[in-house]
């Protein structure tokens, strides 16, 4: 039987061929690990973000007035959406068995047939219509007449009820402590499907708390600007470290909502936790605008100049995930701008004058890394046979210029740190042995050498900066340039030169 749009015109089916009561099994809840109405909400704002105003105002009217209009601009790429694969396979092997398999979803009829089609077990939908909201007590009347002899149901929300007294058989998948008791005192389940533990780690994942390794460049002006032993200086940046962590995480949450498709058909992020529907994508929706919030009032309290470069780095940081992540090379600019903001951000909360070379040198070696980055995604691209990675401006052919380009803003990079050291730190009153600092140009050449070779080899993780923290060499190289830092600013009297 083809899938049907709608209760209404679906033949009903008494009993499954080997008399056994067909199992219906709920879309939301149950088969797709995700919410269709915040799948079509963020296909819809892709498209132009200024559609939020749109959206709040259907929004208005009501859920189901939301779902309908939505309905009607049906973009969402059923084909990705993550699936719970424990019940895919239990109704697969319940349609081999010879057991009718139905689908039942509030959706529209339009969406519901695609979500069908993708499955080769379904034999007919029940589907909302886009009209009336088709859950709990108006999901079992429609089960009741669309299956007069009888259903067994598998889905796990609260609001489920209703259609489990309905049903003659219950499948429970991934309930709460308190829906599977009261499932049990229905009936006793034909199976459960355990709830996968959400985690610490996988929320510290999705906001990329590791990724907060790179708000350490806050602290970076302070040092260099000769207030290293001042507490309050470092409490000060301790908070601003912090707040833009919050900033930070919260963005990158915006970013993976946006790109969920893109991910979804990557190698790596495929698994992140939205793309894989392990975070509910309403969580996301809901956290990461309290997170901003939260730190812009934070930076307010430190100081005009700490808010406004948090604005500015909100401002890029959007501005990228939305549009500047697929235009070629000014990705990259964008990437190294984003880095050197964080300077920008240490000197508001340092209170210390910027240096110039320190912001220019920034540019250059942020720049290589993010060249880095887009080589070794361009060489995976290559080596899986495709010719352009999703979501991105660049093609595989474009590798050879990629790294060539790495290669330049890297050693640009060396060069302005020679200039700085001969320019500026050897004539100022800070430095004690400045003749110590010549190790970081060496050391840093090494280092990129390093960096560029591993990612011709295609041995470079994706992301050069979590490859720095993991990667023995490259700690090595950095306790070199720790030491060489102290010995420039310790008294002659103590230092190693």
């Amino acid at each position: 039987m083809s899938p049907s749009p709608s209760p209404a015109e679906a033949e009903p089916r008494r009993t499954s061929a080997r008399g056994r009561p067909p199992l219906v099994v709920s879309v939301e809840g149950g088969l797709l690990r995700g919410d269709l109405a915040a799948e079509a909400t963020l296909a819809f704002l892709r498209e132009n973000p200024l559609r939020i105003f749109t959206v709040l105002g259907w929004l208005l009217r009501g859920p189901a007035a939301l779902r309908r209009r939505l309905a009607a601009r049906n973009d969402i790429n059923v084909g990705a959406l993550p699936v719970n694969r424990d019940l895919v396979e239990m109704a697969e092997a319940e349609h081999a068995g010879g057991r009718e398999v139905h689908l039942v979803t509030a959706a529209d009829p339009a969406t519901a047939a695609r979500i069908a089609r993708r499955f080769g077990f379904v034999g007919g939908v029940v589907a909302g219509g886009g009209v009336a909201e088709l859950r709990g007590d108006a999901r079992a009347r429609a089960l009741r007449e669309r299956f007069p002899g009888g259903f067994a149901y598998a889905g796990g929300a609260a609001e489920d009820l209703p259609v489990w007294r309905a049903a003659q058989e219950a499948v429970a998948v991934e309930p709460r402590g308190r829906t599977l008791r009261a499932i049990e005192s229905i009936r006793a389940p034909l199976a459960v499907i355990p709830r996968r533990p959400l985690g610490l780690r996988t929320v510290a994942k999705a906001a990329r708390v590791h990724q907060w390794a790179k708000n350490a460049l806050v602290a970076v002006p302070l040092v260099l600007g000769g207030r290293a032993f001042d507490p309050d200086a470092w409490a000060t940046v301790l908070i601003g470290f912090l707040l833009l962590g919050l900033l930070a995480s919260s963005t990158y949450v915006l970013n993976d909502l946006w790109d969920l498709d893109d991910d979804r058909g990557h190698w790596s992020k495929k698994d992140r936790a939205f793309a894989s529907g392990r975070l509910p994508i309403l969580a996301g929706l809901t956290a990461a605008p309290l997170g901003i919030a939260v730190a812009l009032a934070g930076a307010a309290m430190l100081g005009a100049a700490t808010l406004a470069s948090f604005l500015a780095y909100l401002a890029v940081t959007v501005a990228y995930s939305f549009r500047l992540k697929r235009v070629a090379v000014l990705d990259v600019f964008t990437l190294a701008a984003l880095f050197t903001l964080r300077l920008v951000i240490g000197i508001a909360l340092a209170g210390v004058p910027g240096s110039p070379w320190l912001l220019v040198f920034s540019m250059f070696i942020f720049a290589s890394l993010s060249f880095a980055k887009r080589h070794t995604e361009m060489v995976r691209v290559a080596r899986s046979g495709a010719d352009k990675a999703s979501g991105r401006g660049y093609v595989a052919a474009d590798a050879p210029f990629l790294i060539g380009m790495g290669v330049a803003t890297g050693m640009s990079a060396v060069l302005v740190m020679v200039l700085y050291l001969i320019n500026e730190a050897f004539r100022a009153g800070f430095y004690t042995t400045p003749a110590a600092l010549w190790t970081f140009p060496c050391v840093l050449f090494l280092w990129l050498g390093r960096v560029w070779v591993l990612s011709g080899r295609d041995e470079l993780h994706d992301d050069p900066v979590a490859f720095a923290v993991r990667d023995k060499p490259s700690l090595a190289l950095g306790a070199v340039m720790a030491l060489a830092f102290v010995a420039a600013v310790l008294p002659r009297s103590l230092a190693f030169w």
